[in-house]
């Protein structure tokens, strides 16, 4: 060890002071001496080498960032040439379901509503009930007057039994006036032939007068007698069609009290038909909203009592606009992202397009023929169909706003590539089936 360095060791191994204390005084000419050593360096010591300059982070970060972006683009860019330019997408899209206005059929004051707004309801449950007391009365007179027209039917049957018993009578006293009649003409042909022979005998004196008279006597009798079995026969015969007329009178009397009593059966049923009206039954499953109907309530026909929002069948109505309609065809599959789920998607199907634009269903349609034109994108409603699954695992409300995202690629060609691009796809293919 030199004799520097045996001087600058003992300063090297000087113990360190605490913090905050103070450095001892030295003399000037130990200062001078201290800084000249430290000037100075050991002798056989190396020269101290030049400090490296410190690297950027600048010179990694930036390049990172270009590769991520081109990255991203290139990304975005495949992705939109595969799946993003076979999109058609509108935020005019809403919610929708057939909702149903219950309204009372007949007149009376509601008596019971067990049902609340926001209930759920399943086809064929109470809603509401009217006060049935004066349709039961007229149930049971309708069935009275029918109980009363089988009893006029009944009799008139029984007429007509005993009319037959007539007409049965009449028709054998025609056969007794005839049997009288042909007996009379039988006396008077013979008391004609009495009457002539008497005469002839008269005529040559062989005959007495008095044999003579007698024989105009019988004649004349005969002959009365066979005007009145004439006469007889006539009534008779009249008689019998007269029960016969009768009958018949009977027997349409009987039709029309069987065609009374078929009124009177339709109007027990319009009877039965109004008292069933007093209980409002749900059309079919849903949900009550805007309910109107209270207890007490005078109900009149046609009066809204509430609605009935079928939720298991909502759908959905999207407004795309007209150049975007070439592209859309039912059947696509459409994503539906729900606003009041956090654009939670729901799978959906075109259903249907509209045949005309909103604007030509609009209480006061635009008319273009007069004044200043301008021309304004029109817009046509597209009716997309939710799955019932999906329905039932996302309650979609009436009215909720939705974006409407319709897959309009076809399904049954093979999806787009960058080999199909540049003509590369099909020969690809071909040499994929050679080997």
């Amino acid at each position: 060890m030199s004799q520097d360095q045996a001087q600058t060791a003992p300063l090297a191994r000087a113990p360190a002071r605490e913090p905050g204390a103070l450095a001892p005084m030295r003399e000037p000419g130990q200062l001078a001496t201290l800084a000249r050593d430290a000037a100075e360096p050991p002798a056989g010591a190396a020269p101290p080498s030049s400090p490296q300059r410190a690297r950027s982070p600048r010179r990694f970060i930036l390049p990172l960032v270009a590769i991520a972006a081109l990255g991203y683009g290139a990304y975005w860019a495949y992705d939109w040439f595969v799946e993003g330019r076979f999109l058609v997408s509108t935020d005019d899209a809403y919610v929708g379901a057939d909702a149903s206005v219950i309204a009372a059929k007949i007149a009376g004051h509601i008596v019971e509503v067990p049902v609340a707004d926001n209930q759920k309801v399943r086809a064929g449950d109470l809603l509401a009930r009217i006060d049935d007391g004066d349709y039961r009365l007229a149930v049971d007179a309708a069935k009275a007057k029918i109980a009363t027209q089988d009893a006029t039917i009944a009799r008139i049957g029984r007429q007509i039994e005993a009319q037959g018993a007539a007409i049965a009578q009449a028709e054998a006293q025609v056969a007794s006036s005839d049997a009288q009649a042909e007996g009379a003409v039988a006396d008077e042909k013979r008391a004609a032939l009495e009457l002539a022979r008497s005469q002839k005998l008269a005529d040559v004196a062989f005959g007495s007068q008095q044999r003579l008279e007698q024989a105009t006597d019988d004649h004349a009798r005969a002959a009365a007698t066979l005007a009145a079995s004439l006469a007889s026969k006539t009534a008779a015969i009249a008689a019998f069609a007269g029960a016969k007329d009768a009958a018949d009178v009977l027997k349409a009397q009987q039709v029309e009290a069987e065609r009374v009593r078929g009124e009177l059966v339709t109007a027990e049923a319009q009877a039965e038909r109004n008292l069933s009206f007093t209980e409002v039954r749900a059309p079919f499953d849903g949900v009550v909203g805007n309910k109107a109907a209270v207890i007490g309530q005078y109900a009149t026909p046609g009066a809204r009592l509430m609605a009935i929002v079928p939720l298991q069948s909502a759908y959905v109505d999207a407004n795309f606009k007209e150049t975007q309609l070439d592209a859309i065809h039912p059947g696509q599959k459409v994503d539906v992202a729900i606003d009041s789920f956090d654009g939670r998607v729901v799978p959906g199907v075109v259903q249907s397009v509209s045949p005309a634009s909103g604007a030509e269903f609009a209480l006061l349609p635009p008319d273009n023929a007069t004044g200043n034109f301008t021309k304004v994108v029109q817009r046509f409603p597209v009716r997309i169909a939710i799955a019932p699954d999906a329905l039932a695992r996302e309650p979609l409300r009436a009215g909720l706003s939705v974006v409407a995202t319709i897959h309009t690629r076809d399904e049954s060609l093979p999806p787009p590539s960058l080999l199909g691009l540049f003509g590369l796809g099909a020969k690809a293919g071909e040499a994929g089936d050679a080997r």
